[in-house]
């Protein structure tokens, strides 16, 4: 929603917002555009009436801003409505969408672009990101005259009165499917549901187009099978047309040696850790070679690739304690994001401060796999479950529980209350060579900030 308010900004429109508490980066970003950010939700905010209100996933019938444009009348959409007719049409649209790893291939698909743009200005990018990409300081940016849009397609409802998901809009050239696994247990039923959106995605994919599709995962098979256009599988498999070989880790960074059809295409260096990110480069090399980028642009553009804000992102180092933000919020994404910092800070004690936020994690859907993953960590610290009263009591994951289990493996593990909390239980513990990864989709009661400023003054 921040980078569209951007985006129309950019075009010339007069653009404010609503939010109950806006925070960084995107808040940020809003603020440097000069774009005003109303808090909290209220019907003055609306009552010089624009002329389009565009509604964000997030906000349901009850929002105090809602009501009075239903009552008044104002004209409303969607962010991918708006997407698609003020920014799609005439385009070349290349949509990474997945369960996981949307944001930072979108990102390097990007990049590579961007370079490949400055040697031939067919290929400029314009792009729509859900995060911040370092490489350009921004999540997004539209040029009026080049073909290739790069989009994260978001598998999540649209707007409370379109319920399908926002990829369905926005009709691919080309397409990446990372990973395919059940998550927003909020909206998706089970698996089933959340497979048959990807194929309905995939079915938008033209005969002429191209999707380079995970080949380590079923779901994602499953999801491909029926495509009408060319499928490239990327990954281990030894029969993948894009296959990542040679792989090991380089200090804080990947190497390997990526084959194309069997035969070598590069060898790539990505300054990221984790396998996982080595896997979202090799499928965004995939998507841009097979669309004409040279293979020296690509090699050139994923060892200069400077990440994802909120992804690994390092957010201080005080008196020898690393505090790293990291937005996984689904037990896959934290098992990946502690194997990457494991191999990225061998030998260190590693710290799993997490916040049950999303609408899957607030659940007890995953509960098992969420333990598996934090067993992972040194010491586990849990917040309390975000806005616990909205989940059925049933179905609400038990902090408790995930520490207890925690706790029989001789997992260190404790439970704080808040963010302010937390930072009085682990500040006087940390010690020197210690890291700190803060696993969070949300502001966690500014504890990014707040934490680096206990442990500098010793607790």
């Amino acid at each position: 929603m921040a980078s569209l308010a951007g985006m129309l900004k950019e075009q010339g429109h007069r653009v404010t917002g609503s939010d109950t508490a806006a925070y960084p980066p995107m808040s940020d970003q809003l603020r440097g555009m000069g774009i005003a950010i109303l808090e909290p939700y209220a019907e003055k905010n609306l009552q010089s009436a624009p002329d389009l209100v565009v509604v964000g996933n997030a906000i349901s019938r009850g929002n105090v801003e809602l009501e009075w444009v239903l009552d008044q009348r104002i004209p409303f959409t969607s962010l991918a409505a708006v997407v698609h007719e003020e920014f799609l049409r005439g385009r070349e649209p290349l949509v990474v969408a997945g369960t996981h790893g949307k944001t930072t291939t979108t990102s390097m698909l990007a990049w590579i672009y961007e370079c490949a743009g400055k040697m031939d200005a067919k290929f400029a990018p314009s792009f729509l990101i859900g995060g911040v990409a370092e490489n350009f300081g921004t999540s997004f940016h539209v040029r009026k005259d080049t073909k290739p849009f790069i989009l994260e397609g978001d598998e999540y409802d649209t707007a409370f009165f379109d319920k399908g998901p926002k990829f369905l809009h926005y009709f691919p050239d080309a397409a990446i499917l990372t990973h395919v696994e059940f998550d927003h247990a909020d909206i998706y039923a089970d698996l089933n549901a959340v497979k048959t959106a990807f194929k309905r995605f995939v079915n938008l994919i033209p005969r002429r187009g191209r999707l380079v599709a995970f080949d380590g995962n079923a779901n994602v098979t499953e999801c491909c099978a029926k495509a009408f256009c060319a499928v490239e599988r990327y990954g281990f498999a030894a029969d993948s047309i894009w296959r990542a070989t040679e792989m090991r880790h380089r200090g804080a960074g990947m190497e390997w040696t990526l084959l194309h059809g069997g035969e070598r295409f590069a060898e790539l260096i990505l300054p990221m850790a984790g396998e996982h990110n080595a896997l979202n480069a090799t499928a965004a090399a995939a998507l841009a070679a097979g669309q004409g980028v040279p293979v020296d642009v690509i090699r050139e553009a994923l060892t200069s690739f400077k990440s994802v804000k909120r992804r690994l992102e390092v957010k201080a180092e005080v008196r020898g304690v690393t505090v790293i933000d990291d937005f996984a919020h689904h037990p896959t994404a934290i098992r990946e994001t502690l194997r990457a910092l494991r191999e990225a800070y061998p030998g260190r004690r590693l710290w799993a401060v997490l916040e049950p936020r999303s609408n899957t994690l607030r659940r007890n859907v995953f509960e098992t796999e969420l333990v598996e993953s934090l067993a992972l960590a040194d010491l586990v610290v849990m917040a309390s479950v975000f806005k616990s009263e909205a989940i059925p009591e049933a179905e609400r994951l038990e902090p408790e529980r995930v520490v207890e289990q925690l706790k029989e493996r001789h997992i260190p593990a404790v439970i704080g209350e808040n963010a302010d909390a937390i930072i009085t239980e682990m500040a006087p513990r940390v010690k020197d060579g210690d890291v700190v990864a803060i696993l969070s989709n949300g502001g966690f009661g500014g504890i990014y900030e707040k934490l680096p400023k206990a442990i500098a003054s010793g607790g």
